[in-house]
């Protein structure tokens, strides 16, 4: 995420801050999203970050990046724009524990060639403690990480969709690929036991990596021939 001034000041003019965050997406996304769409995108993330949204403070910063990845999927799910490689959505119920390591852990694995994200069903206000422990024991920060809300935009936009413990909150569209892992939840587990799901989930996303980047060459090579 990128630091603006803004984000020191707290949010003593919630409009004002989210207008100029609007107007900058606004640019990025200029030729794809009229402003106007771009700003309710904007007001709209921030109101569901806002609901569970345990530090007021960061909520400009992740009011920004939730947003601009929410238009990202918009534009790709509409065909505004092409994406060179598979996208990934894990989905558990909080988006504080299993999505987000396996979120993390996919990213290690696939070294830029997957687009990650992880969403909640209803998200939780932070991220487990014991998962960012965890998690830290294998060089990877997670800290700067947040719950995210579900939304229809990264799911039209995903090509495999992985749940975990979410039952039927998440849409079913034809043409991707679904999977349920079936994994303990870490929720109030020690580090020590989190530390077996860890490794469990990231058994599961070797594999997801390696039949997702393996389909990929085989794609390329096809459309080559």
């Amino acid at each position: 995420m990128t630091d603006h001034p803004e984000h020191g000041l707290g949010l003593q003019d919630n409009t004002e801050v989210l207008q100029r965050i609007s107007a900058r997406l606004a640019d990025r996304f200029a030729g794809i999203f009229a402003a106007e769409t771009v700003e309710r995108y904007v007001f709209e993330s921030y109101t569901a970050l806002a609901r569970t949204a345990k530090i007021s403070t960061y909520l400009p910063s992740t009011t920004e990046h939730f947003a601009s990845d929410r238009l990202a999927a918009l534009a790709k799910s509409k065909g505004a724009v092409a994406s060179e490689v598979p996208e990934v959505l894990f989905v558990c119920v909080q988006n504080a524990g299993r999505s987000q390591m396996a979120a993390a852990l996919l990213n290690v694995e696939a070294k830029g060639r997957i687009r990650v994200r992880s969403a909640g069903s209803l998200p939780a206000a932070e991220l487990d403690p014991a998962v960012v422990a965890a998690m830290s024991e294998m060089g990877l920060d997670l800290t700067r990480d947040y719950p995210k809300p579900l939304t229809d935009d990264v799911v039209r936009a995903s090509d495999v969709v992985i749940t975990m413990g979410c039952g039927d909150s998440c849409p079913i569209y034809p043409g991707k690929r679904y999977e349920d892992w079936e994994l303990a939840d870490p929720a109030g587990l020690p580090v020590e036991a989190v530390r077996i799901i860890r490794d469990e989930i990231h058994d599961r996303v070797k594999e997801l990596a390696a039949s997702l980047l393996n389909n990929t060459v085989v794609d390329k090579e096809e459309s080559n021939t």
